[in-house]
């Protein structure tokens, strides 16, 4: 696809052509080299928003349209399975909770066993104490010390394997707890993993599944992007492709609005040629007033290479061979090699090898 020019949007001011029956002669003329290209317009921060877990839609909470802001809860899916998991998870964390609080019954029990056994050994020892001092002044029988000396050990290991009991009891509920408050995020996770949510604000484009048909993993649900900010995507040719920079202005045909103009300019070029059309793909972003609230919307758009508000042009129906023109020099004709700059569907600008007064001949 050859640079082309739309008159109606680049508006050029044209000076009539000398001519007579010899020839014509080249003329100053206002010159806009431009690339034709084809387009759409499309939101900024345009995306899928997909399924991340298998279920069912049940709630549907936006229509095409709906404007939404960042993090909105958009749908909802279902799973019996996983409803039941985080339920089960639930339960287990709450319980686990429970038995480590302070007024745990777990804890409670071996508590109370360990103050019975603190209070036997006081006995214990209050009785074992008494009997050593009477068994050394020969006051009660060895029997009775024995007796009492070994029921006063039998309560103190009592009272460390108890303390040890309730430290490991302790612990255990600890790791419990916390394994179980690990399984209830996880459970969380995976349930929040049904409730899709707005990953920005924007608008909602288009709605894929409704409620009561089954989503899978990794499926899209809908398309949201940019209610208020476009840019125009563009295939140029592969031919023209090499004139394009950044920066340079575009002009842009909305056929929906009434063939308006809008104003834009390139923002990036991708470097990948499309070989479906043999194009490359152009972005531009618009200057102004942009279409907004609209995807996909289809443009003509020109790409502006240069504009010379006065070069010296011939008609391109004159140009022979590609560089050449026939003019009639002291009566004769002869074919004479011109430079060329820009051109347009119309004309060529002249760059050397012609002059104002040169007459040319149209070639036969």
């Amino acid at each position: 696809m050859k640079s082309t020019y739309i008159p109606a949007l680049l508006a050029l001011t044209f000076m009539s052509c000398k001519s007579s029956e010899e020839g014509t002669t080249p003329t100053y003329k206002e010159l806009t080299e431009a690339v034709y290209a084809s387009g759409n317009v499309y939101p900024q921060n345009e995306y899928k928003l997909f399924a991340e877990a298998d279920g069912v839609l049940t709630q549907q909470l936006v229509n095409e349209g709906d404007s939404v802001s960042n993090n909105q809860l958009l749908f909802v899916l279902a799973s019996a399975a996983t409803d039941a998991r985080s339920q089960a998870a639930a339960n287990i964390y709450r319980q686990t909770e429970a038995n480590l609080a302070q007024n745990s019954p777990v804890l409670s029990e071996l508590e109370a066993q360990l103050r019975t056994t603190r209070t036997r050994l006081e006995n214990d020892s209050v009785n074992y104490f008494r009997l050593r001092g009477l068994y050394e002044r020969n006051a009660t029988s060895r029997a009775e010390f024995e007796r009492a000396e070994l029921a006063y050990r039998t309560s103190r290991n009592e009272l460390a394997a108890r303390q040890q009991s309730l430290q490991r009891t302790r612990n255990q509920l600890y790791v419990d707890l916390q394994n179980a408050r690990s399984q209830y995020r996880v459970s969380s996770v995976d349930a929040s993993n049904y409730r899709l949510r707005s990953y920005g604000s924007g608008k909602v484009y288009e709605v894929y599944k409704k409620p009561g048909e089954l989503v899978r993993r990794t499926e899209a649900v809908a398309l949201i992007g940019s209610g208020n900010s476009t840019y125009v995507q563009m295939a140029v040719d592969e031919s023209d492709f090499t004139k394009v920079k950044v920066g340079q202005e575009v002009l842009i045909k909305v056929d929906a609005f009434n063939q308006k103009v809008y104003k834009a300019r390139v923002s990036k070029i991708y470097p990948k040629l499309n070989r479906v059309d043999q194009s490359f793909r152009v972005d531009a972003e618009f200057e102004g007033e942009a279409p907004e609230g609209y995807y996909g919307l289809t443009v003509e758009v020109n790409i502006i290479i240069s504009q010379n508000p006065r070069a010296l042009t011939v008609p391109k129906s004159y140009i022979v061979g590609g560089d050449s023109l026939w003019v009639q020099e002291s009566g004769e004709k002869k074919k004479i090699q011109i430079s060329k700059g820009a051109e347009n569907l119309d004309l060529v600008e002249v760059k050397s090898g012609l002059t104002e007064t040169s007459v040319i001949l149209k070639p036969i």
